[in-house]
């Protein structure tokens, strides 16, 4: 019996170590070290200066190469993330941004509703990116369902299933 139960806690170690190797794999490492500080506090840079859609569409907009190169056609720094940002300009490729947040399939939610109509401030779910040094890797918060449901309660904004989910 003794044996059985010293195998069964081995067994389940090994499972608890792969499912955390496994999770490992799954960080959203980034691949340009992103420096939101540097953009917001050093060069006055607002969110909707990059993330030029989250006032007209559902979806925010991830920045890629053709909002960078209006300030980075050339090197304005030394830094390792900038040569990796002009390589990916030059070579005319995508930057390969990991999604950080994800809204399930079967919730519906829109940037527009929440920043233009709804005037809520980034912060509110994002946190205060401007002062953040690295790129985002994980939420501030999770987008599940109690928390949207308490700020709308909060916000005095209907809590109807239609309004999230369709």
């Amino acid at each position: 019996m003794k044996t059985k139960r010293i195998f069964l806690i081995g067994i389940l170690m090994l499972a608890s170590l792969a499912i955390a190797f496994v999770n490992a794999d799954k960080r959203n490492i980034q691949p340009i070290a992103y420096n939101h500080n540097k953009h917001v506090e050093e060069n006055d840079m607002e969110c909707l200066d990059c993330h030029v859609y989250a006032e007209e569409n559902a979806q925010a907009s991830i920045p890629n190469i053709e909002d960078c190169i209006v300030c980075h056609e050339e090197a304005v720094t030394e830094s390792e993330s900038e040569s990796t940002l002009l390589s990916y300009i030059q070579e005319n490729k995508v930057i390969p941004w990991r999604q950080v947040y994800v809204v399930p399939d079967y919730a519906y939610f829109s940037h527009r509703r929440h920043v233009k109509l709804g005037e809520l401030d980034c912060t509110i779910c994002h946190g205060d990116v401007g002062r953040f040094a690295e790129p985002i890797s994980e939420p501030f918060v999770e987008p599940v369902m109690d928390w949207c449901m308490d700020c709308h309660e909060e916000k005095n904004v209907s809590n109807d299933c239609y309004a999230c989910h369709r």
